[in-house]
């Protein structure tokens, strides 16, 4: 039998709230780093999908679906602390103005929610599709989410001071598709070789390619790779990534392999490299695939291709340092 191993690109994250999640979720993010968290689990059976954001306030906290990245036309669940007792609020945007209360069909519901050491969890749910106009379905692919806070609570009249451009963000999520990858327990006790990318800051330009060369470990009979884990860091800085087979008759310092921008990276790395694409993942793309049992990818033995450069296409819109 052929062995078997797990191949991990990682770009990892680790999640900022001090605060514990209220329930055990299927998946979590930081939406901004250690201030921003957002767990969820996918309901199919009932067809809702329960949150739970946590952020670094004491004021109120939100979360949109958007349908293009913006307020304009977002789906808006709105909710603060007071006294220990949780205000949610369903709210649409008609444009970059306060969102106003949808008065059709309310379809955000608040579930639990506590505010303790400067940090505001609330743990809601909502419906995948309310079929109401002022809701943005939640649907297979790619879900655009949108959050912000403010530092304080709503006033008598709920009032929401302005967020300010500091107090927001945008953040790519198939918040569905989540639901199909297989565990990583699945994949225990199977061998694993990593291709990161240690303690790289990503520049402050709008677009960077950066460019690595990574050597396999060395296996005297073949195996096959049979899933791959894309490590869920940066995720709103990754556009996609590429990995190519090197030339096998390519030879390199294995102290000392190709490292930095795309362009800059010594010219036989791309003539040797930049063939055959092995693998790619882009926005939107599941963080764990399998393959599928009669095809996975071979490594080692008479399979003679040891070198991989991968290529990350890092987009940086707001030129955050």
């Amino acid at each position: 039998m052929t062995p078997k191993h797990l191949l991990i690109i990682s770009k990892s994250t680790c999640l900022s709230s001090i605060l514990c999640p209220m329930e055990k979720y299927q998946y979590s993010t930081e939406l901004l780093a250690n201030i921003a968290d957002l767990y969820w689990t996918v309901d199919e059976n009932n067809s809702e999908i329960i949150f739970e954001l946590h952020v670094k306030t004491t004021g109120w906290i939100a979360l949109g679906i958007s349908p293009a990245g913006g307020m304009t036309g977002a789906d808006i669940g709105i909710g603060w602390i007071s006294n220990g007792t949780v205000y949610f609020q369903d709210r649409y945007a008609y444009g970059l103005s306060m969102p106003v209360i949808d008065n059709t069909t309310k379809d955000w519901f608040p579930l639990n929610g506590k505010e303790e050491n400067g940090w505001t969890a609330i743990q809601f749910k909502r419906k995948l599709d309310t079929c109401d106009i002022m809701d943005v379905t939640i649907k297979s692919g790619t879900n655009i989410l949108i959050f912000s806070y403010g530092l304080t609570d709503p006033g008598p009249n709920a009032q929401i001071e302005y967020h300010t451009p500091l107090r927001r963000g945008t953040k790519l999520i198939p918040l569905l598709s989540y639901a199909n990858p297989p565990k990583e327990s699945k994949f225990e006790g199977l061998d694993t070789f990593e291709f990161r990318l240690n303690n790289y800051i990503v520049p402050s330009n709008d677009t960077t390619y950066h460019c690595k060369i990574y050597k396999i470990p060395t296996y005297t009979q073949k195996r096959h790779v049979i899933a791959t884990l894309i490590a869920d860091e940066n995720r709103d800085l990754v556009h996609h990534l590429l990995m190519y087979e090197c030339d096998p008759e390519a030879e390199f310092d294995d102290q000392n392999l190709p490292d930095g921008v795309c362009d800059d990276i010594p010219e036989k790395a791309r003539v040797y490299c930049e063939a055959n694409i092995a693998m790619g993942w882009a926005v939107g793309g599941d963080d764990m695939v399998e393959f599928v049992p009669e095809a996975g990818y071979p490594v080692g033995g008479e399979f003679r291709v040891k070198y991989y450069l991968i290529q990350m296409h890092y987009d940086n819109p707001k030129s955050l340092p």
